[in-house]
């Protein structure tokens, strides 16, 4: 089982079972139609040519042990640049918000985690979802790193950024931006633990056009991300948009 896929389909608030959708079937999705996707340059390309360097893996061998990528002294509070293909937004994470989350969170961060990492499933009017490394063996190392739920403190309001899960102490890499209020979230157990701060109109650009993931929709099967990585994404999903890095910008104590 894929272990982190947000729960909620956006016509009706119901599990979806699977990569946190539970092994969804390996159906194709039509590419996007139209010259467009004809000349939309593979994901490799479109994430600075990843295939010119080393792999992901070879740069930052601690993604491979989940239990070892752990940084000293996260902060009670810190914001993070994602450089995205296109272009930047801010996000700012607080422990005080949901302590567990905004520390994975930082972790991922700093380590490079994000590193091409796809929005690959972007729901206009309700979330876009990302977190499931491109290479296939980082993904395998992190399916089962799950960590325990935080209480809900928060609403997931416009620009919130809660983990997504599969069910209790589930969650593990995953996690989406709210488009809109989905209130409906909190009472299911989505802690957010940080909010958009600039550049929310970037996140409202990202690529919607396949909607929702398959098997529901035609959009990308999560099992086959965590199996093929961006290969898969890049041949049938040319039009995603992806990060291209995450870094710390900024960083705050209680004290300060």
């Amino acid at each position: 089982m894929n272990q982190n896929n947000l729960l909620l389909s956006l016509l009706a608030i119901t599990a979806l079972a699977g990569c946190k959708q539970n092994t969804p079937a390996a159906k194709e999705a039509a590419p996007a139609p139209g010259a467009k996707a004809a000349a939309a340059a593979p994901a490799a390309a479109k994430t600075a040519d990843a295939k010119a360097g080393p792999a992901l893996e070879e740069l930052r061998p601690v993604l491979l042990d989940p239990a070892a990528a752990k940084a000293p002294n996260v902060p009670d509070l810190f914001r993070v640049r994602f450089e995205t293909t296109k272009g930047p937004f801010v996000v700012e994470a607080r422990s005080d918000w949901a302590p567990k989350g905004a520390e994975r969170f930082y972790n991922l961060v700093h380590h490079g985690f994000f590193t091409d990492v796809a929005f690959f499933r972007a729901i206009d009017g309700f979330m876009v979802q990302f977190g499931i490394s491109g290479s296939p063996t980082i993904a395998k190392a992190w399916k089962d790193a799950v960590f325990p739920d935080d209480p809900v403190k928060q609403m997931n309001r416009r620009g919130n950024i809660s983990f997504a899960t599969s069910g209790p102490d589930s969650r593990t890499t995953q996690m989406f931006i709210n488009y809109v209020d989905n209130f409906r979230l909190d009472k299911m157990g989505f802690a957010p633990f940080a909010r958009v701060v600039e550049g929310m109109d970037v996140v409202d650009s990202l690529y919607k056009g396949y909607g929702e993931g398959a098997p529901g929709g035609r959009g990308p099967s999560q099992g086959r991300i965590q199996a093929e990585g961006n290969a898969y994404l890049g041949k049938d999903f040319p039009e995603l948009d992806y990060i291209k890095s995450a870094t710390v910008i900024y960083t705050a104590t209680e004290s300060e």
